[in-house]
């Protein structure tokens, strides 16, 4: 097959799926055409059958702001008659969706199919302000197919936009070959962050509001008063300053780490203990899965698709929103009991390997695309 897929380049949840999808997909004989205003940050190095397509906005002085929505459609139209596309993929509804619906009844090729992937905050925050509602429901009703990342999005969908259509749930997945634990005896990155044996809880977001990363800074003040601890910090975002801030107002300078954006990721999972994602809003939590590949159990707030994916007191544990000390609680639980975290960790590597590795989510996809496309 000939796929276009679009996504939004940045850190983030969609567009590391995406990518990642993108290169599976390449792998498996497909070629791929990645269709955005600039290069996905995981698309690090040449893959065969993978291309990128740049798109360039209008700096027309008449347009006050750029009219990205519909160059994307543009672009679209100019790479799926040129590379003779049989669909696009679109993560995330606004604006991709509507680009490739507009695409769709422009391009020549009028076999083109569309499907979109929904993957959260486009339809839980975004997707319903007003102004985009009627827009995100016309664009989900009028691709070729729909899916969503988790059984929660998708009834979010069902019932906030009042859409019949048929949407499919597709898990986020993870290469376990990639994300597994590293030697800890050999780790260079613990034995500096904790050279005293402490234990090390981490936590990997975008630092937006909803993430609620004072609440992990909150959690690890609790934890470390009874247990020898560092707090590792990864991303950067609106919210970063605030949690600096509280670091400093609870005299942690010392235990906290903020170590911004990274890109060694397994080593970082492999050094650490404990996931801490004490979201108030989280579809799926690509960032818990690829802790609980490397072994991490995950110790989580109770929304979204989070439940999916973190078995309660198998794999990790499930507290309601800002409630820091049940949190603390779970996490200490699991920290002062060697034997229960071993079962713990080795139930979420497990649990990673049968339910969300790329050599079983990546054919789902692939089985969706020959649907739609015999539609």
């Amino acid at each position: 097959m000939k796929i276009g897929i679009t996504c939004y380049p940045t850190y983030g949840g969609s567009g590391v799926i995406a990518t990642e999808l993108g290169k599976a997909l390449a792998l498996r004989g497909h070629e791929v055409h990645f269709i955005s205003y600039s290069l996905p940050f995981r698309l690090t190095k040449y893959v065969e059958n993978i291309f990128f397509h740049e798109v360039e906005t209008s700096t027309y002085p008449l347009f006050e702001f750029p009219l990205y929505s519909l160059a994307l459609a543009s672009k679209m139209i100019e790479v799926a008659e040129f590379e003779k596309l049989d669909l696009l993929h679109v993560h995330y509804a606004i604006p991709h969706a509507t680009s490739a619906y507009l695409a769709k009844q422009i391009v020549k090729n009028k076999k083109l199919k569309i499907t979109t992937t929904l993957h959260g905050t486009d339809i839980t925050l975004v997707g319903l302000e007003p102004s985009f509602l009627p827009l995100v429901k016309f664009s989900i009703e009028q691709s070729d197919g729909v899916t969503a990342v988790s059984r929660f999005l998708k009834e979010k969908t069902l019932t906030n936009y009042s859409i019949e259509k048929d949407i499919e749930v597709i898990p986020n997945f993870v290469d376990t070959d990639f994300f597994k634990r590293t030697s800890i005896d050999d780790c260079a990155f613990r034995k500096h962050i904790a050279p005293n044996g402490e234990k090390i809880l981490v936590h990997t977001s975008n630092f937006r509001p909803i993430k609620r990363v004072t609440d992990a800074i909150r959690v690890f003040d609790i934890v470390q008063k009874e247990v020898p601890s560092k707090l590792l910090l990864v991303g950067d975002g609106p919210d970063r300053s605030e949690c600096e801030r509280l670091v400093r107002e609870l005299n942690l300078t010392e235990s906290v780490k903020f170590l911004g954006k990274q890109e060694g990721l397994v080593e970082i999972l492999s050094s650490s203990d404990i996931f801490l994602i004490p979201s108030q809003s989280e579809s799926f939590g690509l960032a818990a899965l690829e802790a609980m590949s490397c072994g991490l159990p995950v110790v989580s707030s109770s929304v979204g698709g989070l439940p999916e994916l973190v078995k309660h007191n198998e794999c990790g544990f499930i507290a309601e929103i800002g409630d820091v000390e049940r949190m603390a609680k779970y996490t200490l639980d699991l920290l002062t009991n060697e034997k229960k975290y071993d079962i713990f960790s080795q139930n979420a590597r497990q649990r990673t390997l049968t339910h969300f590795d790329k050599s079983i989510v990546v054919p789902m996809y692939e089985d969706h695309y020959k649907q739609i496309l015999n539609s």
